[in-house]
């Protein structure tokens, strides 16, 4: 592979020089951001005299906090390091900056720590460059500056610079700074806009003065370090600007007006660079001009081997005029790279070099959203004034999406959003005409909110819509018929409820003088129906408190059975289906040939009578279609039991055991996860006290017939005082693997305990392993094995793999999201289970739209092409 020269006239150098200088002298294009410094400030830096201003137009400064380095670090530091800004709230947060698409710019981040926050302790976290990972930011000590750079040619408007937390230590950055280049240079030598260069050195040989120089020396402000090696001697002569003859590079005249050349003058010149990896691939710049000037009889010629292969030769440097040789194609597949200048047979003098830059390539070939949804969705977001961490790429990559977003991935077009979630979300005015420019949308919810006017007829262009949420607004007007054709059809999903001026039909909205007077009278009859119905209430509340307290705490309208009658439901206890903490649970059959399951306490139960009754009495009062019914009791001397509705399929631990052949399929296991999140918001939400179950976990999660999840065991459950207050302490109880640690740690239990549980039962459906595995040598608990995976985004190693990739990637990443947030360590953090539910809910139906509409959006994709989604855990 050869190198490339450039060599120009020398009055063509000196025009474009002069339309550079003039261009740069006076900062033109400059973006210098000093990160934290106070809103509506800005300074000139003393020593390069570049000018400054605050990062608050450019970041959501709702989400991260300004600070400042110590007094006696800023004695030391330019000013640009005085201030940070820390993010220590979200996973990812991003700076959007406006720039010239299509310009060539040098971008540099600059990381201070200074021990802004007092720990002494610098954190580590990632620097993104939209969805691409740019960098990983270390800090071998406190004292260290950190400073990322990269050469890039935008093809949008605008960039996004983002900081991603690692849960190494919250993010920070002290400056952004951006220099527009000479488009004839660096990069347009590389093979592909998609691969950006990112520096790996750039030096100063032979200097004199061992002091780093970047603008005003550098017109484009690159920053060039001190090198020097005891193999070489310094070359140096007096050069100015104006001297020195300039090529599209411009290397600073003070730079190039030293060099170095070998101290033996018959030797090669010779340096290298080890690579980190072998396939890691590098562009090098190397820079000339001739300080001496030859006698007639001198000559200074030399050939350039790079690492054997790659040569470029001769190079006759010409004095006082800039020449740059630089590689046409990366230099790749070793892990040294060794550059050597070896004269001539015919040249009197040793080589030269004055100075070298050398770039490794970062490969940005990930796909960021189809624009015109970024756009979209940014207008409505404005519009609305979304109060929502909703910054970077709104789908890419995965683990980053936007709450309230899903999004196809097909690895060969831009992400697509194909859901949008905006619920709950304090919306006001009119639905926005924006949202129609988002024609791959399948999944849109805007219920629950206060929007007004009335329901578009350009939502009916959505042709991929499939479910359509607008309950609970305050919407008027028809309905268009386009959308409610499209409803009885069953093409879409169409929830209009609870929107009072909202009509289905023409007729609804014509006015009547009836309308007043039957409604007045329809609320008349109601009060008068209400009033009685409390009284009844009332009086029947009264019968049942005294017969209660005449027969005892098990004496409902449940049946109570002898144990003659159990002897002859079980057939003697002929068959064993299942086995607790009480005892053994039996099948059985009663006289109208109805299937039952019954629990029969064993004498020698841990648990005892007090649970046992604590289940009873609990099931006599609460009935949801998710929990377990009872339908009677025995309680004749010793023998007690419990008598339940029969559950056909067993329980979820059985169906998820590796032992079982008959593997749960993805929207299988979406919908015991929802019917188990139903039964256990109704215990939470829906009863009053609210109750918590304190131990479930899949074995407590019985299948019908029909596969209809319904929690079961409740034993252990306890009731709050008052839905304020929902917090007790109580002596030990749950499951190991599924008890919260923070439950274990402090005894103290509230509703909270159980979605941790709840969590690890969502991470059991997803990736089909047990909570504890043990081995031979110890047991890994599942959050151990899969939140490192989570946090790789590899979604592929994550979900079941008797699955084989039959499942939504979008669904699953959004399951994976949710159980995340049921395991947060911090027990406020975690969601209420309502909100599980909802979002729970919106995973099943995004699940039933890819499986009726097919492949359409490619989600539905076999595990070994989704190793490039990726998905943060939040």
């Amino acid at each position: 592979m050869r190198s490339m020269s450039l060599h120009f006239p020398s009055v063509l150098l000196g025009v474009l020089a002069i339309l550079d200088l003039i261009q740069a002298q006076d900062q033109s294009g400059f973006t210098s951001i000093d990160c934290g410094l106070p809103d509506n400030s800005d300074y000139s830096e003393k020593s390069t005299g570049i000018s400054y201003i605050s990062d608050a137009k450019f970041i959501d400064t709702n989400t991260s906090v300004s600070k400042s380095i110590s007094h006696a670090e800023m004695i030391t530091h330019q000013q640009q390091l005085h201030f940070v800004r820390s993010f220590p709230n979200g996973v990812r947060n991003c700076y959007r900056i406006n720039v010239n698409s299509g310009t060539q710019y040098l971008i540099r981040a600059t990381f201070y720590y200074g021990n802004y926050d007092g720990l002494n302790k610098p954190p580590q976290f990632e620097l993104h460059f939209g969805v691409n990972l740019w960098d990983t930011v270390k800090f071998p000590n406190t004292s260290r500056t950190i400073m990322s750079e990269i050469i890039y040619i935008p093809s949008k408007d605008y960039i996004q610079p983002c900081l991603v937390n690692t849960g190494k230590g919250t993010p920070f950055i002290s400056t952004i700074e951006l220099r527009p280049l000479n488009n004839n240079s660096y990069v347009n030598n590389a093979e592909s806009d998609k691969l950006v260069l990112s520096l790996f050195m750039r030096y100063d040989l032979g200097s004199i003065t061992n002091i780093e120089y970047r603008y005003k020396d550098d017109v484009y402000d690159r920053i060039w370090l001190p090198y020097e090696s005891s193999d070489w001697r310094r070359l140096t002569t007096s050069l100015t600007k104006d001297d020195l003859h300039q090529n599209s590079y411009q290397p600073p005249a003070i730079v190039m007006s030293t060099a170095v050349t070998p101290i033996n003058a018959t030797a090669s010149l010779q340096f290298h660079w080890d690579a980190d990896d072998v396939n890691d691939q590098y562009y090098i710049y190397r820079h000339f001009n001739e300080v001496e000037e030859l006698a007639a009889n001198e000559t200074r010629a030399f050939n350039i081997i790079v690492s054997a292969d790659n040569w470029y030769g001769p190079e006759t440097p010409q004095f006082r005029v800039t020449n740059t040789i630089f590689s046409i194609k990366p230099l790749t597949g070793a892990t040294r790279y060794q550059v050597s200048l070896s004269k001539t047979k015919n040249s009197t003098l040793p080589p030269i070099i004055n100075a070298i830059e050398v770039y490794k390539v970062k490969d940005f070939s990930k796909l960021e959203t189809e624009l015109d949804d970024v756009d979209t969705i940014t207008n409505i977001k404005n519009a609305y004034g979304v109060a929502r961490n909703w910054q970077g790429d709104p789908c890419a990559p995965a683990k980053y999406m936007w709450k309230g977003l899903n999004c196809s991935f097909d690895h060969l077009n831009p992400p697509r959003i194909t859901s949008l979630n905006l619920s709950s979300s304090g919306m006001t005015g009119q639905i926005h005409y924006s949202l129609s420019k988002l024609t791959m949308l399948q999944y849109l919810d805007l219920s629950n909110n206060s929007l007004n006017g009335p329901l578009p007829e350009f939502l009916n262009n959505l042709e991929s819509l499939r479910v359509l949420n607008v309950r609970k607004n305050k919407l008027t007007g028809l309905v268009p018929s386009e959308l409610l054709e499209r409803s009885k059809t069953g093409s879409l999903s169409l929830s209009v409820d609870d929107n009072p001026g909202l009509c289905t039909k023409k007729s609804c909205g014509k006015k009547s003088l009836f309308v007043p007077l039957i409604a007045s009278f329809s609320a008349l009859i109601v009060a008068v129906l209400l009033i009685y119905l409390g009284f009844w209430i009332f009086r029947r509340h009264k019968v049942t408190s005294r017969n209660s307290k005449k027969r005892g705490s098990l004496e409902t309208k449940h049946q109570a059975f002898s144990y003659t009658e159990i002897l002859d439901i079980t057939d003697n206890f002929k068959t064993i289906v299942g086995e607790g903490g009480f005892g053994k649970v039996y099948v059985g059959l009663l006289q109208n040939h109805t299937q039952v399951a019954v629990k029969i306490l064993s004498p020698s139960s841990m648990q005892g009578y007090k649970e046992f009754q604590s289940e009873a009495q609990l099931l006599m009062i609460v009935h949801h279609r998710n929990l377990v019914s009872l339908i009677g009791y025995c309680d004749e001397d010793e023998i007690k039991a419990l008598v339940y509705e029969y559950m056909a399929n067993g329980n979820l631990q059985q169906h998820l055991s590796v032992k079982n052949t008959n593997i749960l399929k993805w929207n299988e296991r979406l919908n015991i996860a929802v019917d188990s999140a139903h039964g256990l918001d109704y215990l939470h939400n829906g009863c009053k006290p609210p109750i918590m179950h304190r131990d479930l976990k899949p074995s407590n999660i019985l299948l019908d017939e029909n596969m209809h999840a319904k929690i079961a065991d409740f034993g252990l459950s306890r009731a709050f005082s008052d839905d304020i207050d929902s917090h007790i302490s109580t002596r030990p109880a749950g499951t190991l693997g599924y008890v919260d640690p923070e439950y274990q740690r402090t005894g103290n239990t509230n509703k909270k305990n159980d979605i941790y549980s709840f969590g690890i039962i969502l991470f059991e459906l997803i990736t089909g392993r047990k909570a504890l595995e043990r081995t031979s040598e110890e047991t890994i608990h599942i959050l151990k094995w899969v939140i490192p995976i989570v946090e790789g985004g590899d979604i592929q190693n994550v979900v079941d793999p008797r699955l084989q990739g039959e499942f939504s990637v979008n669904s699953a990443w959004k399951v994976v999201e949710i159980a995340m947030s049921c395991i947060s360590p911090n027990a406020v953090e975690r969601p209420d289970m309502s909100q599980i539910l909802a979002e729970l809910k919106e995973c099943l139906s995004l699940d039933m739209v890819q499986r009726n509409c097919g492949n359409t959006t490619a989600e539905l994709i076999s595990a070994a092409t989704i190793s490039e989604t990726t998905l943060l855990a939040r």
